[in-house]
C-alpha cells in the first residue's frame, strides 16, 4: 500500500489507513489496533504523501525522509526513540536530512516523523518506498 492511503487525524495518535469514503467523509482503520472509525469531513485530516520537511533550500517529501531513515537504519525501526531528549532528536535528525530547517522543524516534529516511520516499519508499509518516490519525480517531470 502506498502512503497515498495513509492518514494523521488531527487529535487522534497514530496513523490511520483509509478503507472507504462515505457520504460525510470516510472510514479508517488504526494501524495501532486495527480499530475502524468514521472521520468527517470537519477533522483535519493529512495525508502523508502530502507532508513535507522544511530545509534550508526546498520542502522535501515526507516520503524521502521516510527512505532516508530506512536506508540509515537497514528497514529496522529507529536507533533513536521518540521520547528521547531534544538535542538527540535533532542530531539524529541532522544525520537523515541535514540541511533540515532547524527554525521551522520543531523537536515535536521529529517525533512524530519517527512515531510514524515506526509504525509505517511494524506494518510493512515502507516496502515499496523507492518505487513510489520514482513515480512521484516521474510525474512531476511530466507536468
Amino acid at each position: 500500500m502506498s502512503l497515498d492511503k495513509v492518514l494523521s487525524i488531527s487529535g487522534k495518535p497514530g496513523l490511520y489507513n483509509l478503507v472507504t469514503q462515505t457520504r460525510g467523509g470516510f472510514i479508517a482503520e488504526s494501524l495501532i489496533d486495527k480499530k475502524r472509525i468514521t472521520v468527517n469531513v470537519r477533522q483535519n485530516v493529512s495525508v502523508l504523501s502530502e507532508i513535507a520537511i522544511y530545509t534550508l533550500t526546498e520542502e522535501v517529501p515526507l516520503k524521502q525522509v521516510f527512505l532516508n531513515i530506512k536506508n540509515k537504519e537497514n528497514g529496522q525501526e529507529s536507533s533513536v526513540k521518540p521520547k528521547d531528549g531534544k538535542d538527540k532528536l535533532e542530531e539524529y535528525f541532522f544525520e537523515i536530512l541535514p540541511d533540515y530547517d532547524e527554525d521551522r522543524v520543531y523537536a515535536s516534529d521529529i517525533k512524530k516523523v519517527l512515531q510514524w516511520y515506526n509504525l509505517l516499519v511494524k506494518n510493512n508499509l515502507l516496502d515499496n518506498l523507492k518505487a513510489e518516490i520514482a513515480e512521484s519525480k516521474a510525474a512531476d517531470e511530466e507536468e
